[in-house]
């Protein structure tokens, strides 16, 4: 399984427009109709990758934990699903509701939001504070498939522990990795 990093991009970005299907409802949405009232966690995910199946326990965790605390995650899947069809919106959504994601799980099928926020893999993550500025890319935690760690999410909890506590971040970023976005051809 050849990983990928996040690519390392200044913070401070703001977060970009868009409207999605969710796979679940089958709704457009927004990203002004589903931010959080303190943050916002994008998550570029998708169905067949290794990494991402090894995270979502923590994934779901985080959200549950985060949402009353004014953290909304929003997942979206970007990969080339005429390639990959384990990655389409029916799969998707078989997942979300197997799962009981507690997050919106959106189909990203021109790839333009993945290429706007430059999501190179999944997982792939950005934390955007309340004005939707970007305050945190990198990865959830130092766990990986087969190394040993265990998956706590301890990296992006620091960070959204600080937010929802009003305290400063400094500013350090790991990069994420994991399978690489399936780019149409």
């Amino acid at each position: 399984m050849p990983a990928l990093e996040t690519i390392p991009i200044p913070l401070g970005f703001k977060a970009k427009a868009f409207s999605l299907p969710e796979v679940v409802s089958g709704k457009p949405v927004t990203l002004s109709d589903i931010k959080g009232e303190r943050a916002t966690v994008l998550m570029f995910i998708c169905n067949h990758c290794p990494y991402v199946k090894h995270v979502l326990p923590e994934l779901i965790a985080l959200g549950n934990d985060y949402k009353a605390k004014g953290v909304n995650l929003i997942a979206i899947s970007s990969n080339d699903v005429s390639r990959y069809p384990d990655d389409s919106p029916d799969k998707m959504q078989d997942l979300a509701v197997s799962m009981n994601f507690p997050f919106p799980y959106l189909y990203d099928e021109s790839q333009d939001v993945a290429r706007a926020y430059q999501a190179a893999c999944t997982p792939d993550f950005a934390v955007f504070d309340s004005q939707l500025v970007c305050v945190y890319r990198g990865r959830l935690d130092e766990s990986t498939p087969g190394n040993g760690k265990p998956l706590t999410g301890a990296d992006m909890r620091k960070v959204l522990d600080k937010i929802v506590n009003g305290e400063s971040l400094d500013g350090s970023q790991y990069p994420s990795i994991g399978c690489s976005i399936k780019w149409k051809e």
